[in-house]
């Protein structure tokens, strides 16, 4: 069994890290020495061994910042998180606070697609189908996808009437796609489906990139108001945003 015990020059080397993080200008040898408890020549040992891989950096024999080679290894931890599994916990507890199906989609070239559902428990349920894309001037995940995943509109020759309310008008659906920027969250009204309403919010990662959108939909007679659900989809988006790295 390997010893409990911590390795010091890690533990050192982990801590100047630390020390590195939490200050607001970069520090020298002789300052971050002082803060962990070494002699200056530790430190310095420590720091070019850092510096090696790039984790720390500094200009001309200056003092020291955090280096790029720590943003490298950021992007690979999270590339090999499972957004799903990350996610399933949330979409369960989303399901029992609003008693309605809870979905997860993904952006994809020019439109998100569903990867994950939890199904409400009630009589009547509205089913989202797996793999399918979102229409995005005819669903609230598709509002969302135009409104923050930063692609082009649907022309309008592509803005097809699935229901009366759907919105086929170019300025109309440019309105509405302003109004999701500033609420944070994308409603319909059976603009898809007649008995189908929904609600949906960005998923936002690390620099405020969209990696995924959170909804929840039910029928139209149960979920007059999909806004009822805002409070416990807003909470679900910022924890999964947050376990991706985002702020």
């Amino acid at each position: 069994m390997p010893s409990s015990r911590p390795v010091a020059s890690v533990a050192r080397a982990l801590a100047l890290l630390a020390e590195l993080r939490d200050a607001e200008h970069p520090l020298g040898v002789n300052e971050l020495a002082r803060r962990i408890g070494v002699n200056a020549s530790t430190a310095s040992r420590l720091l070019a061994t850092l510096e090696s891989e790039g984790l720390v950096q500094r200009e001309d024999r200056g003092p020291y910042r955090l280096g790029l080679g720590l943003v490298r290894l950021a992007d690979r931890a999270l590339a090999q998180v499972d957004l799903r599994a990350q996610a399933r916990p949330l979409l369960i507890e989303l399901m029992e606070r609003t008693g309605e199906t809870a979905t997860l989609s993904l952006p994809g070239e020019g439109a998100a697609i569903t990867v994950d559902s939890v199904p409400s428990r009630a009589g009547v349920v509205s089913m989202a189908r797996l793999g399918r894309p979102s229409i995005a001037h005819a669903t609230a995940v598709g509002k969302v996808m135009l409104a923050f995943g930063g692609g082009p509109p649907p022309r309008e020759r592509e803005l097809v009437a699935f229901t009366p309310r759907t919105i086929t008008d170019p300025a109309a659906l440019a309105a509405e796609i302003e109004r999701v920027r500033q609420r944070g969250f994308a409603t319909v009204f059976g603009e898809r489906e007649p008995d189908v309403n929904a609600i949906a919010a960005p998923v936002f990662g690390r620099d405020r990139r969209l990696e995924a959108i959170i909804g929840v939909q039910g029928p139209a007679a149960r979920l007059a108001d999909p806004e009822r659900a805002l409070g416990p989809l807003r909470a679900a988006a910022i924890a999964l945003g947050r376990a991706l790295g985002g702020s």
